[in-house]
């Protein structure tokens, strides 16, 4: 296990797709139908910018938790279908031993679908920028919510908010489901809203029977273009792409303490750094935020990331 944070990926034995906020996309070789490396890095972004310095093991803990969740899922939603394969990359992939050891833990072999361009947010409560608007126009996202609602209140039921899914160095712009429709098409839009939704209720259930309430998260979707069929792909309910809090600490009317980025949000908020370039976190930063992390790692998975990861490892 890394004792630094691993923020760049130098791998030089396979082709780099792409690079996003996170993760790094490598090609595979071919064998079948197509597959790619998909690496997470302990990179860390808050308010669509890439901090300077990184989280020590952040990106094996998602990786490990999105393994999780896939199973999970995968029991939970009728239907469902999603690009994740196995962990690490395939035999024969002509990795240097380095690289293996690189990789252990952080990285996941997955299907080679079109991704669709919009991200599927799904909100069971109103916090964040939900309850900013809520508060001026009682709409979320322009949809009319229900009067008297209070700051991080539980919603009547979870609704479905995308946005664009922007690159890297631009911001996500949130729209409407009729708007998400005239991205992908009125043929993909609703089996991706009943996707999320349903991938949500399966997710908010199994967290909450471990002490997690999931305000909020977000999803993406994929396309196999010869089945036509949509796949859920991405990372899946991490404390990067959701809001989680303690069951047991959850109050109605105050911002809750959350096992996510929140805190690292509120630093930068704080000290008028919110949206910066180059920012480095403090150590004392940096720790709490690996530590609330591996709390939630162990509530869902059921044993310590140490635990999990030495069975990677070994």
């Amino acid at each position: 296990m890394a004792a630094e944070a691993l923020s760049s990926m130098p791998l030089t034995s396979l082709p780099r797709l792409s690079q996003g906020k996170v993760r790094d996309l490598f090609a595979l070789p071919e064998a079948g139908k197509p597959t790619l490396l998909f690496v997470t890095s302990d990179r860390i972004s808050a308010y669509d910018v890439i901090l300077k310095n990184g989280i020590p093991s952040k990106g094996a803990i998602l990786t490990l938790i999105s393994a999780k969740w896939f199973e999970v899922l995968s029991s939970r939603v009728p239907g469902l279908k999603h690009h994740f394969l196995h962990l690490g990359p395939p035999a024969g992939s002509g990795l240097s031993q380095e690289e293996e050891q690189l990789l252990r833990g952080r990285s996941m072999t997955v299907r080679r679908l079109k991704i669709f361009p919009i991200e599927a947010i799904v909100r069971g409560y109103v916090t964040g920028s939900a309850w900013a608007e809520y508060e001026k126009t009682q709409t979320i996202h322009g949809l009319p919510q229900p009067a008297g609602l209070k700051r991080c209140e539980r919603l009547p039921k979870p609704i479905y908010t995308p946005s664009t899914k922007a690159e890297l160095g631009d911001r996500d712009i949130n729209i409407s489901p009729n708007e998400a429709r005239g991205i992908v098409g009125d043929k993909y839009a609703s089996r991706i809203e009943e996707l999320a939704l349903a991938c949500y209720n399966a997710g908010a259930a199994y967290a909450e029977e471990r002490g997690i309430i999931i305000a909020d998260t977000k999803f993406e979707f994929g396309l196999d273009e010869e089945t036509d069929e949509i796949y859920l792909v991405d990372e899946v309910l991490t404390p990067d792409s959701s809001r989680f809090w303690s069951k047991a600490d959850y109050q109605v009317g105050r911002e809750q303490d959350s096992f996510d980025k929140q805190g690292l949000r509120n630093w930068l908020t704080d000290n008028g750094l919110k949206g910066k370039p180059d920012v480095e976190m403090p150590p004392e930063v940096v720790e709490k935020t690996r530590a609330r992390y591996a709390e939630v790692f162990k509530l869902m998975v059921g044993e310590s990331f140490e635990e999990a990861f030495k069975k990677v490892a070994n």
